[in-house]
């Protein structure tokens, strides 16, 4: 199984800035198998950050950029765990049902220990917290930033 996954980010300055995420199989296994096939098959590549909120965290994932939106994979089923929602915690997004996260993700800016053990972590930001940072802020953001690529080492 994959160790890291890099998403090539562009904040809106036309240059891709790696940010690289540590993937947490021993968490949450499904989700992890999940993102890296998305990732590998070039899923992610374009894709905006499409809800941004200053102290809070970046959500991206879906494809037609609205946040109503996922893969044509099956939503899988929960893998909620003990590790907690702080700065760089990447986790995913899901309606209500607990059961329904798909494609879309959540990188948190700060902590957000109300989240723990209700959304699934599946990985940590190692490099290029600075890039999440500096993601264009809103709901949805005037000119949002996006993934250029993603690549699963």
């Amino acid at each position: 199984m994959a160790e890291t996954l890099t998403f090539f980010i562009d904040t809106g300055d036309n240059q891709e800035r790696p940010v690289v995420i540590k993937l947490r199989s021993d968490l949450a296994p499904n989700h992890v198998k999940q993102i890296t096939d998305l990732a590998s098959e070039g899923f992610y590549d374009g894709v905006v950050f499409h809800r941004v909120i200053a102290g809070f965290m970046a959500q991206g994932g879906d494809p037609t950029g609205t946040g109503t939106s996922g893969s044509s994979k099956p939503n899988l089923k929960q893998e909620f765990n003990d590790e907690p929602h702080v700065r760089g915690t990447c986790s995913m997004a899901r309606t209500m049902d607990p059961n329904s996260a798909n494609s879309q993700f959540f990188i948190c800016f700060d902590d957000a220990r109300f989240l723990d053990r209700q959304y699934t972590v599946w990985g940590n930001v190692t490099e290029g917290m600075d890039v999440i940072d500096a993601l264009p802020k809103g709901e949805p953001p005037r000119a949002p930033g996006k993934i250029v690529r993603a690549e699963v080492a």
